[in-house]
């Protein structure tokens, strides 16, 4: 075998997925992650298609539906909260056929990281502060934890990637802003709640809705559009309630309640809605996976899935060429690259339809949402951007085949 030895940089969804396959390959990955320990809260995402096959492949297709929550209804609400449009969203198991189910992205990264936690180093709380490839390594030089050599390394910390920094060059090379703002908050007991449906307020640039999950906690998220100058600091949490306040800033549906809640949150997400473009995935022994080397942006509601189907992939072209990284990448990147670029420009056109820009465009989208209740028409309109296209490879997972489980 070539490289054995492979660092991963992230603890989101594509790390630790691409951890488990490694090591299910023969590899001995490790994790590093410079958050303390992994995230709770952030938002919830509809989970399906082969990020859905390969989370059943790893044994968890019966604790993500368990924890996870089966959505009935999609209701359009105006400003005095009377339902204007929406549809029965078990219309997205059927185009799916039954694999479908959305839950907090941060349940998913954890039933993930369980997988790997007694099978692989993870290294939390650091981060890899330079990198240098030699002859037959790559040197990296971490935060806290001194110089460590490893065959290969992976990128799979996000948008914002450390690794695609040091690596390929600054974000703004690669990055494509859709023009939104997008953020999410919980809170616990806010009223009212409107079990198993997703409900959502939205006017010519911007949109808040509300979902309602256990524990009596609700959900919020806003997709919005905002003029924001060079000199904001974005990362500021004050700055961005500040930002949300001013957009929502008014007495229309639930507006003011929700940035009571707002107000007294402490776990906000929050950032640009972008998509991550790159002429290639891979610079010698480093690769890039997920969101770090192709994101589709937050709203298209498959950037998890997408990563878990990455790492899967990568995972399994190193297994194949036996460790053999240039061949590995070029066969990881020839397989996935017209897949992933489908899946951006269906994003991008998906993107506004969260927060139309102007009248028409919002009687348009709530109208084409009418429609989708009819037999037939969700398959016609939007079912090209749910199906999968690509059929998923099926390697050897010699260590995988061994366990016990």
């Amino acid at each position: 075998m070539g490289a054995k030895t492979i660092l991963i940089s992230g603890l989101g969804v594509a790390g630790p997925t691409l951890a488990f396959w490694l090591r299910s390959a023969g590899f001995e990955p490790t994790l590093v992650e410079h958050a303390p320990a992994p995230r709770d809260g952030g938002y919830v995402i509809d989970f399906w298609g082969l990020g859905y096959d390969i989370a059943d492949r790893m044994g968890l297709r019966h604790e993500i539906n368990r924890r996870g929550y089966h959505i009935g209804e999609l209701r359009i609400v105006d400003g005095r909260g009377r339902r204007i449009s929406g549809f029965d969203a078990r219309v997205f198991m059927e185009l799916t056929g039954g694999r479908y189910v959305t839950v907090p992205r941060s349940t998913l990264s954890r039933l993930l990281i369980e997988k790997i936690s007694n099978d692989a180093e993870i290294i939390l709380g650091d981060e890899i502060r330079t990198l240098r490839e030699r002859e037959g390594c790559v040197e990296v030089e971490l935060a806290h934890g001194g110089k460590r050599e490893f065959d290969l390394v992976v990128g799979a910390d996000g948008l914002h990637s450390k690794v695609r920094r040091l690596m390929f060059g600054p974000q703004d090379q690669f990055e494509k802003p859709l023009g939104y703002i997008v953020a999410a908050f919980e809170a616990v007991g806010y009223r009212p709640r409107s079990e198993g449906t997703y409900v959502v307020f939205s006017e010519p640039c911007r949109m808040v809705g509300r979902v309602a999950l256990r524990d009596d906690r609700t959900l919020f998220l806003f997709v919005f559009t905002a003029d924001v100058t060079s000199d904001v600091d974005l990362n500021d949490p004050s700055t961005q309630k500040a930002i949300i306040s001013a957009k929502f800033g008014d007495k229309l549906w639930e507006c003011p309640r929700i940035l009571d809640a707002l107000s007294r949150a402490d776990d906000l997400y929050f950032d640009r809605v972008s998509q991550i473009r790159m002429p290639k995935w891979s610079h010698g022994r480093i690769a890039l996976v997920g969101d770090a080397a192709y994101c589709v942006s937050l709203v298209a509601g498959q950037g998890s899935a997408l990563a878990m189907t990455g790492a899967y992939v990568l995972a399994g072209e190193l297994a194949q060429a036996d460790g053999h990284h240039a061949e590995a990448f070029a066969n990881y990147e020839n397989r996935l690259r017209a897949f992933i670029g489908a899946k951006q420009q269906g994003a991008e056109r998906f993107a506004g339809a969260f927060a139309p820009k102007t009248r028409l465009g919002l009687f348009l989208r709530n109208q084409l949402i009418k429609a989708a209740a009819i037999p037939g028409v969700a398959r016609l309109t939007f079912g090209r951007d749910i199906v999968d296209s690509l059929e998923l490879p099926n390697y050897s997972w010699p260590a995988l085949s061994q366990s016990p489980s």
